[in-house]
């Protein structure tokens, strides 16, 4: 197998079955910028792959255990609009708060007052809760300042 470098000499040539080729063996040996870019081709459909959230979940998700902010996005992304999961506004919630305390970026304070609106008093409470436990099993790395995260 070649590598990393291989995978995106060839998803520059827009082949991406040889960049899957690629970096499949990186993303299963666990390597976070990799299982979150094969998420992203399997969410997108790229250069001949199919789109398929099932597929883009999985990547996401185990990019996300490494506190990779993007993926963390992505999955709230995902549950926000109903993308392979059922529609869950709360855990929509819960990734935004996650990613953002991974360093995600001052953009996700608007999308959550935005989603929060939306959002029964419960469902905001839950995505509070959620956000609790994730980020206790998944300290972010650095730690942020915790009078910096919304929830």
């Amino acid at each position: 197998w070649g590598g990393f470098d291989e995978g995106l000499a060839a998803a520059q040539r827009d082949d991406y079955e040889a960049a899957l080729r690629e970096w499949q063996p990186l993303a299963e040996q666990g390597n976070a910028e990799v299982q979150f870019v094969l998420g992203s081709i399997y969410d997108n459909g790229r250069g001949g792959i199919p789109q398929d959230f099932n597929k883009a979940m999985h990547w996401y998700r185990q990019a996300a255990l490494q506190n990779h902010s993007s993926a963390q996005y992505n999955l709230g992304v995902l549950y926000d609009h109903g993308e392979g999961v059922p529609e869950d506004d709360a855990q929509a919630y819960m990734w935004f708060n996650v990613a953002f305390a991974n360093g995600s970026g001052q953009f996700l304070i608007r999308i959550l007052d935005e989603l929060a609106q939306y959002m029964t008093p419960a469902q905001v409470a839950e995505g509070h809760r959620l956000t609790k436990e994730w980020l206790d099993k998944h300290p972010p790395t650095p730690p942020p300042d915790p009078s910096c995260i919304p929830y």
